[in-house]
């Protein structure tokens, strides 16, 4: 790849050398940082936010949003825990039921959003309290004993990897082969940048987002069931409390636009890599959990400058090349034109 166009891709991508500052940083500090177990516990940690960012970031792509994931998250954990302790359930009936949950979810704002027309951010903001307290309800204690078989789904390997980070990969290679090899993605992408344009166009603008919330709202549950799985234990009034702000965070700082239109799953797994990163070395270096939260809202801040930056250095980036190539062209036709005086 030549200078230029390495140029324009850390253009794009301004959190590689974000996350690579980072990752040097811890080490220098704790001297542990980058060892194979480490890297593999942040890869674990963030696992669950990787399911619900990418689906999150086709919906924001597609001019809509979900602030609700961090209920239905609750509540899919709520759902399989309390299956799996109360019932005996297996495995399979749990993650069931936690998607079934999570897609009367996706449905309800779906619904609301794309075919009634209501605003996703006000929706979306109602069902996260109401879906919260249906969480609440279902189980006011904290649920336990789930059993070896629902343990599964949080404790296994698959192919030598985690099941959670099996699943995490699983999600975004599906969701990137939508996005970038079917007409799908493609929908996604125009009815975020023209609603109106996409529809004139023959594009579905009312499926299509429909079923983004669909998946979002299942993933966000499978996302809570496979929480539940890893820590053995559910409290519907903490699950995923706050989960809506980390997911919207990895999303934007990923580069997606919040105005729809523009962003790339690659953007987004950065965002959750810069996240897992963050909150593992702070931990590491003995950060209290306070300003933790506070670097996660400073984070936002730095998505902020990132997408006003981007574009620009992008740009620059381009024009550099033609800049250099229209001077190589000056410099060539000075000597003919001094040897035509001649």
């Amino acid at each position: 790849m030549s200078a230029p166009a390495s140029l324009r891709q850390l253009a794009r991508y301004p959190l590689i050398p974000v996350i690579i500052a980072m990752a040097i940083g811890f080490e220098l500090a704790t001297g542990s940082f980058v060892g194979s177990q480490n890297l593999l516990g942040i890869a674990t940690d963030s696992a669950t936010l990787a399911i619900v960012a990418v689906p999150a970031a086709l919906l924001v792509i597609s001019g809509y949003l979900d602030l609700s994931v961090g209920s239905t998250y609750a509540l899919g954990a709520v759902a399989a825990g309390w299956f799996a302790s109360a019932h005996g359930g297996g495995l399979l009936s749990c993650v069931v039921l936690a998607l079934l949950a999570g897609l009367a979810v996706g449905a309800i704002n779906g619904f609301l959003c794309c075919v009634v027309g209501l605003s996703p951010f006000i929706v979306t903001l109602g069902t996260l309290t109401a879906v919260r307290g249906i969480a609440q309800q279902l189980a006011p204690l904290p649920l336990t004993g789930f059993g070896d078989g629902f343990a599964w789904l949080g404790g296994a390997k698959i192919a030598g990897l985690p099941s959670p980070v099996a699943i995490a990969l699983l999600v975004v290679v599906v969701a990137g082969a939508i996005l970038t090899l079917t007409p799908v993605g493609r929908h996604i992408y125009a009815i975020g940048v023209s609603r109106e344009a996409a529809y004139l166009s023959g594009v579905r603008v009312r499926t299509v987002p429909f079923a983004l919330f669909l998946g979002t709202g299942a993933l966000a549950a499978l996302a809570g069931a496979i929480k539940a799985s890893v820590l053995g234990a559910v409290q519907s009034g903490t699950a995923g409390l706050g989960f809506e702000l980390a997911v919207l965070t990895a999303v934007l700082v990923g580069g997606v636009s919040l105005a729809g239109g523009s962003g790339t799953l690659l953007g987004v797994v950065l965002g959750v890599a810069f996240l897992g990163i963050l909150q593992n070395g702070l931990t590491l270096v003995g950060v209290p959990t306070f300003w933790q939260q506070v670097a996660q809202g400073l984070a936002l801040v730095v998505a902020a400058g990132l997408a006003y930056l981007a574009p620009r250095l992008e740009a620059l980036a381009a024009v550099r090349p033609q800049a250099s190539r229209v001077s190589a062209s000056a410099a060539e036709s000075r000597p003919a034109s001094r040897s035509a005086m001649s």
